[in-house]
Order: C-alpha cells, then sequence, then structure tokens
C-alpha cells in the first residue's frame, strides 16, 4: 500500500528537520555575533557613578552640574546601557545612552536621547577599537552623510577603572578640536565595576 510508505516518507523528513527548525530562524538572513574585545571594555563600565558634568561655552564660564549614572550590560551583554540623572537648578533631566561594539569591524556605535531635546544624537568609531579609549564621531540620521554638528569624544577609564572621563570636542573646518563638555564619574564605592 501506498499511504503506509508515504507516512513513513513524511516521518523521516520531519525528524530530518528538525535540527533545522530548532535553529534560530532569523539566524540565515541575519548572522549571529558573540561579544568581542569592546564588550568586554564595556562591560568595565558597569556600576554605579557619581557625575561631575562641566560645560564650557565659547564664551563666559564654565557650567558644572552634578548628576548620578547607572550602566549596565544588557541583551547577554552585547551593550552597554547608561542611565544619566542631573541636577540643576532643582529641575532633574535624564539622558539615556546605549553603545555596541561590532567584533568584526573592531568599531562602536552608540546613540544618545535625553530630556532636553527630541532628536537622537548617533556617534561612531573611525578606526579600529585601540584597547583603551573609545573615540566616536557625530553621524547624521538624514541619510545625506553630512554631519549637521561636527564633534568627536573620547572615552577612557583611570585610576583602575575607579574613574570614567569623557571628553566631547567641537571640530573645526581644519580638525582643530575644542572641548564642549567633560563628564567625570567616579565609581561609587558600593558598586562592584560588572
Amino acid at each position: 500500500m501506498r499511504i503506509p510508505g508515504l507516512v513513513v516518507l513524511a516521518s523521516c523528513l520531519l525528524m530530518a528537520d528538525s535540527p533545522r527548525s530548532q535553529r534560530d530562524p532569523q539566524s540565515t538572513s541575519e548572522r549571529r555575533s558573540a561579544p568581542g574585545t569592546g564588550q568586554e571594555y564595556l562591560g568595565k563600565f558597569a556600576g554605579d557613578w557619581h557625575v561631575s558634568k562641566t560645560f564650557y561655552p565659547r564664551a563666559g564660564e564654565p557650567v558644572l552640574v552634578k548628576g548620578r549614572c547607572r550602566q549596565a550590560m544588557i541583551h547577554d551583554g552585547r551593550f552597554l546601557q547608561s542611565d544619566f540623572i542631573f541636577d540643576q537648578d532643582g529641575k532633574a533631566t535624564t539622558g539615556l545612552g546605549i553603545i555596541g561594539f561590532e567584533p568584526e569591524s573592531g568599531t562602536f556605535t552608540s546613540f544618545w536621547t535625553d530630556s532636553r531635546q527630541t532628536r537622537m544624537s548617533v556617534r561612531q568609531s573611525r578606526d579600529r577599537f585601540s584597547g583603551d579609549e573609545i573615540v566616536l564621531y557625530s553621524r547624521s540620521l538624514d541619510g545625506d552623510g553630512k554631519e549637521s554638528q561636527r564633534s568627536k569624544t573620547v572615552t577612557r577609564l583611570e585610576e583602575d577603572g575607579r574613574k570614567l572621563i569623557h571628553r566631547q570636542y567641537a571640530l573645526g573646518p581644519e580638525g582643530e578640536e575644542r572641548l564642549m563638555m567633560e563628564l567625570v564619574m567616579s565609581r561609587n564605592a558600593s558598586s562592584s565595576g560588572r
């Protein structure tokens, strides 16, 4: 009889297909990637921090604002999420940053949003990760490749991981740099760093 033969053939095909069905179906069009050296470096930023933010206007005195930040690795150690709260003149402002590292290219990409504005800030590495600091440049989301405000940020750990320094520079037409903002983050004594 043909029906039992078809049942046996169908059962064999289903069994042969079961390992395939257990795989991540999305991986056929979008390869999975594992964390790399950049994620290992970002993991050192995790924890609770006291923050001193200084703005350096073109004219006038620098403006200092105090705040706090909690940073944590998310999505199985693939991205660092940074949650900031600043207290200025009795008003709280908040900020949220996400940064990731692509092991294949050796570069970082970050996104920043805050309660002061409605646009996102996007920054990306131009060069491969050096292993001791993250250097990012502003990127436009307009798709035209132009940068609305050219800037560069440099972030590095100091004092054996107890201090995190983040500096943002405005870039002039000839490549000159002007310090616009500096975050000095000191790790809370009870914060472990992972």
